[in-house]
């Protein structure tokens, strides 16, 4: 997958060439994926992408935010945000280091 931004449509190709779907069923199973993890964070659930990492919504109360050219005191309304925590599985692999590393235990 060239470029620095991966896409729905280069994601369904991916499907296509590894799984032998056709674009079709690819494209399908992408979106059905997307749509099942979206509505699932939608509900406050957490999702945990095994060897990959977790997906989860926080609740963040109202506060008293700065303007930073101003120095006006605003506030800041109550929202949901999504987090992610990468698995350690994919940090080693982002990080260079093969699957049958081992990770030296802090002491």
């Amino acid at each position: 997958m060239d470029g620095k931004t991966v896409t729905r449509a280069q994601l369904s190709e991916a499907v296509y060439q590894e799984v032998g779907l056709s674009r079709q069923e690819s494209a399908e199973m992408v979106e059905a994926i997307l749509a099942q993890i979206s509505d699932t964070l939608r509900r406050g659930e957490m999702v945990k992408v095994s060897s990959f990492g977790s997906f989860s919504v926080r609740d963040k109360g109202q506060r008293i935010g700065r303007n930073p050219k101003t120095g006006e005191e605003v506030p800041i309304l109550p929202r949901r945000v999504l987090v992610f925590r990468p698995s350690h599985v994919l940090k080693d692999r982002i990080n260079g280091e093969g699957e049958g590393t081992v990770r030296a235990k802090a002491g």
